[in-house]
């Protein structure tokens, strides 16, 4: 199978998926999209389309920590504390969870697990 098949029926799923969950002002969607060398975490209100907070492998606060660069589990335990960190400046205490249509697996899971502990709830 090659990757641009794979990739379509990636983005089915989350078509599928995105009928089930929206984001509402008083609970947001918490969007996670990766690819092979970074991984991205964004919280969003869907009833007018703002991103409310956001965090990556890219961003300036995690690039010079991460070892091994942003494609493994440490890096997306680390943005999903970083998100969880940034939600809560913001005031949103609970999300719900939309995993893009990957498998809620290795740096999916982490990221989701990274920001329970940092307190959201979803």
């Amino acid at each position: 199978m090659r990757l641009e098949d794979k990739e379509i029926l990636r983005k089915k799923r989350h078509e599928r998926l995105r009928h089930k969950v929206k984001g509402t002002p008083g609970r947001p969607r918490l969007n996670v999209s990766r690819s092979l060398q970074h991984i991205y975490a964004q919280v969003i209100d869907d009833t007018t389309g703002n991103t409310l907070a956001a965090a990556s492998t890219v961003d300036a606060k995690l690039r010079g920590t991460i070892k091994g660069g942003g494609g493994n589990i440490e890096a997306a335990k680390a943005v999903g504390k970083l998100i969880a960190e940034r939600a809560k400046e913001n005031g949103i205490e609970t999300v719900v969870f939309d995993r893009g249509g990957y498998k809620y697996h290795g740096r999916v899971q982490a990221l989701a697990d990274s920001a329970r502990e940092g307190g959201l709830q979803f």
